[in-house]
């Protein structure tokens, strides 16, 4: 019963849209389903850095790392200003910049990475659904390891549905809706980083 309260929390938590839902949608919709899938592969790898620090690190350890990276959100902020400007002057030339497998990965990777707040509320949720009465960092790594794969196949669903609609997306001035809409879900994305708090 726990297991499972867990996994319908989890699933919960991870189809609410947030910086690295944004950033996938955004990419799948401008760049197609096989580069949306390559940013999920970013994001999934820097979530497993993220769950691995959680495991295995001590509360004042997880709190200090934190801290002493929090400034990497405000880079991750500008990161997504960046994109979503980008694109947004992309829609007003009409023109269409790809990005390779690795910009793709990247894109992913930073943007998760740079959200400290996960590392802090990895390391307060995953103990809640541990028992006592078992070894904690098996059960630690358990919810970790179920978590992400439940990450991976919710987020890559978010980029298979959204690069459906890429299909639709043909003509030159559909292209600028296109740019239009992945620059301001980067500028979203962007606001809902630069919004979340320290230890929150």
């Amino acid at each position: 019963m726990e297991l499972l309260t867990f996994i319908l929390i989890s699933i919960g938590i991870i189809v609410v849209p947030g910086p690295n839902v944004l950033v996938i949608v955004s990419t799948s919709i401008y760049h197609g389903k096989l580069r949306g899938l390559q940013t999920v592969a970013g994001t999934s790898v820097a979530m497993a850095i993220q769950l691995l620090i959680a495991a295995v690190g001590t509360a004042w350890f997880v709190a200090a790392l934190t801290e002493g990276f929090f400034w990497l959100k405000w880079v991750g902020v500008a990161y997504l200003v960046y994109l979503g400007i980008t694109h947004l002057i992309a829609a007003s030339n009409s023109s269409q910049k790809q990005i390779t497998a690795i910009g793709s990965f990247q894109r992913g990777f930073w943007v998760s990475l740079t959200n400290p707040k996960t590392i802090l509320f990895f390391s307060a949720f995953l103990p809640q659904f541990t028992v006592p009465s078992e070894p904690y960092f098996s059960q630690i790594i358990l919810l970790s390891a179920i978590f992400w794969v439940l990450a991976i196949v919710l987020d890559s669903s978010y980029a298979l549905l959204s690069s459906k609609l890429r299909v639709l997306l043909r003509n030159k001035e559909i292209s600028k809706i296109q740019n239009r809409t992945s620059g301001v879900l980067y500028l979203g994305a962007g606001a809902t980083l630069a919004a979340t708090k320290h230890g929150q």
